[in-house]
């Protein structure tokens, strides 16, 4: 099936066609698997944000708008109106950073778009397969639309509070009015004027990063639901003179935006990750952990350590001397050394005892940067790192990381996604709540009814409540 540009259509419309289109003639089942290894991600994400900030604080500041509705916060025993959900659903599945990447948009997909899916087929009863075809359908239009927009978008915004919004629009315009594409390209038009989210909220130790997302997944189901009773949007705002091309990255390439629709799907390519911090870092960490396996490394063997890198690396996530945990995960010489001592970087990665660790912090502070031009060119469609360790007899080490473990190149199968789910999840629900979630998400596509997955009775504390 293939969808052509027809020139006399704005980008959105042709967005929104191809969305009803597609979900008329169905998925196929290798698209239907990613689009549940995107969601299974997803909940490996959420549920251990459901015991750290912003999610403590979204809860406490909604409190009167808990227990209403249908849309679940799993892991919190309640539910809310599907926009709340959304919000704190996207805020919370952003906090621990191990959320899922579409590379070539330096976008999370996954926080936005499934939130938003989510709130809206529970709030709906949609059966599993709709639920799939919506989660698929935000991934499609946001990813384009944001490799069109980058890399010039990125200097300044933060693509999954941006992009995100179109995900999440997408998603919801797909349960709440399938069939429509006039629906469609409404929801679409008005989330692109509610897009927002700024690159200084994560150069600072601050919870609004996590918040982007959440209030992306707000913006599309409410966008969609307006839509759907009639609100209008403007619907060339995409490559409009003063639209959301021109105004929030300069340099576009619409084309881009409907490139393959229906023949390539990106939600099979997506990055889904290997560590619990920023993806800048992954390729360097993988750098290092082939460097201490392949010889026995250890971490008081080591002088010191040289990153070579793309320049967006460094400028989001090379943090020298960081204080919390938030700073940790946003840098690289942390990461690494951390990394090189344990072998990992997981959510232990950043309790109080590591990042106080004396080892760790001495080798934190003999890791040196350097943006390489080579590197830089090809970012985002690339992300590689070469790491040179220098040991203390004077011998150097190197590795060359040309993309990183998770990335499409070198995908997670489902047993290691089995694995961060059940290893991330099991300390919220208990093991075998977690493996009962597991077990019904792998066969989302028969459920009739998303409510019969009984999310709202999930607790954090005690796994389900009673």
């Amino acid at each position: 099936m293939g969808f052509q540009s027809m020139t006399a259509k704005t980008i959105i419309s042709e967005l929104a066609e191809y969305s009803v289109e597609q979900c008329r003639v169905g998925l196929n089942a290798d698209v239907v698997h990613a689009a549940k290894r995107a969601i299974i991600d997803w909940f490996a994400s959420l549920l251990p944000g459901t015991l750290v900030e912003p999610a403590l604080s979204l809860r406490r500041a909604h409190v009167h708008e808990l227990g209403l509705g249908y849309s679940s916060l799993p892991g919190c025993a309640t539910t809310a109106l599907p926009a709340t959900a959304a919000w704190i659903n996207g805020g919370t599945s952003h906090a621990v950073e191990f959320d899922d990447i579409f590379r070539d948009a330096v976008y999370h997909p996954g926080c936005p778009t499934v939130s938003s899916a989510l709130a809206l087929a529970e709030h709906l009863q949609a059966s599993g397969m709709q639920m799939l075809k919506a989660v698929t359908m935000g991934y499609e239009i946001s990813t384009r639309i944001g490799v069109a927009v980058q890399p010039s978008h990125y200097r300044y915004f933060h693509t999954t509070g941006t992009v995100g919004c179109f995900g999440a629009a997408a998603a919801a315009a797909t349960l709440l009015a399938p069939g429509s594409a006039k629906v469609a390209a409404h929801a679409l038009a008005t989330s692109a004027t509610f897009a927002s989210g700024l690159q200084q909220a994560f150069r600072s130790d601050a919870m609004s990063k996590a918040l982007h997302a959440g209030h992306a997944a707000w913006v599309g189901v409410t966008s969609a639901q307006g839509a759907a009773s009639g609100v209008t949007g403007v619907l060339d705002i995409l490559e409009g003179d003063v639209g959301f091309g021109k105004a929030l990255a300069g340099d576009t390439q619409w084309s881009k935006a409907t490139e393959a629709l229906g023949r390539r799907f990106n939600i099979k390519d997506i990055t889904l990750k290997a560590h619990g911090c920023c993806g800048h870092t992954f390729a360097a960490i993988d750098g290092i952990l082939a460097l201490r396996t392949v010889h026995d490394l250890c971490i008081h063997d080591i002088e010191s350590v040289e990153i070579y890198t793309y320049k967006a690396a460094i400028d989001v996530a090379g943090i020298r001397d960081p204080k919390s945990v938030f700073e940790c995960k946003f840098s690289l010489p942390y990461v690494v050394a951390h990394a090189a001592k344990y072998g990992s970087v997981r959510i232990s990665a950043f309790s109080d005892d590591r990042m106080a660790d004396p080892e760790i912090r001495s080798l934190t502070a003999r890791v040196a940067l350097f943006a390489d031009a080579v590197l830089t060119a090809s970012f985002p469609v690339k992300r590689a790192a070469r790491v040179r360790v220098i040991l203390k007899g004077g011998r150097a080490l190197e590795h060359f990381s040309p993309y990183r473990q998770g990335d499409p190149e070198s995908p997670l199968t489902d047993e290691r996604i089995d694995d961060k789910f059940k290893e991330l999840v099991s300390p919220v629900l208990g093991d075998g709540d977690a493996a009962r979630l597991l077990e019904r998400l792998w066969t989302l596509e028969t459920l009739a009814d998303i409510r019969d997955l009984r999310l709202a009775a999930y607790s954090g504390q005690s796994g389900m409540a009673s």
